[in-house]
């Protein structure tokens, strides 16, 4: 078989391409600190990989609903607390103008006061959270859910739905909260034993009408219903807190979950840094020799053997 010197070269040429080809291969796996650069290089780890990574942001994008959920629930909480303190001190009122002692013109300063504690909760009945959506509207986040119709009279003009957030595989709870699930309405019953529904800020209108006047009997009525209303509010921020137990639940759950995925990840995706550089070395000395002795190869010629 004849060797010329173009073969060798060709030769030598194709091993130190290949022994070059793979050292850069090696020196990128270890700049990235990732075993797979290209999804060609190893497609089942890619895939898997990227499985993992779909899971990660999808338990962030779980995280993050929750984390606007807690912002709420945190608003809810402090809206129906202040709410609460207000009810206490219209009652306190309502007790003293019960009081058979008290003047009119005592009772209609009472009156005066009551009205602010109404405005006052008014205000916290439209209260909305972070992003500027209301508490209490039920589904309808950019809409008031009280408003002041004829002669101050307020209604409700939210709806009755709750709205779901997935916050977990197979995982919900409620985002929004109804202004009459907070702000009960009172039921009455007449001296002939038939019952009628009053709204929350109409019963609170009766009282102070009734305060304002000198109605005693109203009055008394007033301070049963104060108690029921109180009730309401009470429940709400029960419920509220059950939420938020819930919801701070599964965010741990969340970051079990995360942490068990990113140690999976890290098991198919993180390079082994001491065998890559034990490689990388080794490829290099490869390198090295074989450019060694192509120089020697390229400097061989039969015309240095002939005398």
């Amino acid at each position: 078989m004849k060797i010329s010197t173009s073969y060798l070269f060709d030769r030598a040429i194709s091993q130190m391409t290949t022994v070059q080809t793979d050292l850069a291969h090696t020196q990128a796996l270890v700049a990235s600190g990732k075993q797979v650069l290209n999804p060609s290089d190893a497609p089942n780890q890619a895939a898997a990989i990227q499985r993992l990574q779909s899971a990660l942001n999808k338990q962030d994008s779980y995280a993050k609903t929750l984390a606007t959920v807690q912002s709420r629930l945190s608003a809810e909480d402090s809206t129906l607390q202040n709410a609460s303190d207000l009810l206490i001190r219209i009652k306190e009122i309502s007790v003293q103008a019960a009081n058979g002692t008290v003047g009119p013109e005592s009772r209609i300063s009472l009156s005066t006061e009551l009205k602010g504690l109404r405005s006052q909760l008014l205000s916290l009945a439209n209260a909305s959270d972070a992003n500027g959506n209301y508490l209490f509207s039920g589904s309808r986040l950019k809409s008031a859910p009280f408003a002041e119709v004829d002669q101050g009279h307020v209604v409700y003009k939210g709806d009755q739905t709750r709205v779901y957030v997935s916050v977990g595989d197979g995982r919900s709870i409620p985002f929004n909260r109804t202004g009459t699930n907070a702000f009960v309405g009172v039921t009455r019953t007449d001296s002939a034993g038939q019952k009628s529904n009053r709204e929350f800020f109409s019963a609170i209108d009766d009282l102070i009408e009734g305060v304002n006047k000198s109605d005693l009997a109203v009055i008394q009525r007033g301070l049963s219903e104060n108690d029921s209303m109180l009730n309401g509010i009470t429940l709400a921020l029960a419920n509220v807190g059950t939420d938020s137990n819930v919801a701070d639940h599964q965010l741990s759950v969340i970051d079990q979950t995360k942490i068990a995925l990113k140690t999976t990840l890290s098991n198919f995706e993180d390079l082994d840094m001491p065998k890559a550089i034990t490689q990388m070395n080794k490829q290099m000395l490869a390198l090295e020799a074989s450019q060694s002795s192509f120089a020697k190869i390229s400097q061989l010629n039969l015309f240095n053997f002939i005398k």
